[in-house]
């Protein structure tokens, strides 16, 4: 694994994916040092925390409705996608959370609940499972994408066209937030991560490093000596080509 500084450096956002949208930020916060282990009483608190949050929020109105959500509903809209059939994943999230967010693992549901705190798409890979920089592209069609279907593990490929995260060894995560691949994912014990945190306007800055120090915070309590790398992109941050 790259050293984490080494590592954001050379991740990038392409141009063709912020003529889609000029307002596109992402937060990557690369962490290393987790200690490997269970959820505990801190991680159950910040999940019933973000549980209520999202009841409440809802009862205002329905979830499609929420600025930042409405907003990835029209980047969805601007590469193809339909929002209806293929929610981002804050969206998922928040319409799961009143009757109880999904339980996967200590990391994961960590930022599971800073996804819905914040109502930002939020996503996690295990560092030591990627191959080369993170890089936000619009695909060829030809990438592979490791996943599950009917319970069995297959190779996809995304749409021509279609917003994917990818390392050098192919897609990380479809459809901009939609869905993460096998190869990549955090599990049990994933020591080292990236997290990625995606905004559109009418979320701020100020909102978006918000939501990254909450993340850092719950991270950092998972090991005596995790340490954390931060670096946005795009409005500012430097696109591959």
């Amino acid at each position: 694994m790259p050293d984490l500084e080494d590592l954001l450096a050379a991740a990038s956002v392409d141009d063709e994916v912020l003529a889609l949208r000029p307002d596109y930020r992402a937060l990557l916060v690369a962490v290393d040092g987790v200690v490997p282990g269970p959820a505990g009483p801190a991680e159950d608190a910040l999940v019933a925390r973000a549980e209520q949050s999202a009841a409440q929020a809802l009862r205002d109105g329905p979830v499609e409705e929420l600025p930042h959500i409405a907003a990835w509903r029209e980047a969805y809209r601007a590469f193809g996608a339909k929002p209806q059939r293929t929610r981002n994943s804050a969206e998922a999230l928040l319409r799961r959370a009143p009757t109880g967010l999904p339980r996967l693992g200590r990391l994961t549901d960590v930022y599971n609940a800073v996804s819905v705190l914040h109502r930002i798409p939020l996503g996690g890979e295990d560092l030591d499972r990627y191959a080369g920089a993170p890089r936000l592209v619009r695909a060829r069609g030809d990438e592979p994408f490791d996943t599950v279907e009917g319970g069995e593990p297959v190779v996809e490929h995304p749409e021509p066209g279609e917003v994917v995260w990818r390392d050098d060894a192919g897609v990380t995560c479809r459809r901009w937030n939609w869905r993460q691949g096998r190869r990549t994912a955090l599990h049990e014990g994933t020591t080292s991560a990236l997290f990625i945190l995606d905004a559109l306007a009418p979320l701020t800055d100020e909102a978006l490093a918000a939501a990254a120090d909450e993340l850092v915070v719950h991270v950092q309590r998972l090991g005596p000596s995790v340490r954390v790398a931060r670096r946005v992109l795009g409005s500012g941050g430097t696109p591959a080509r």
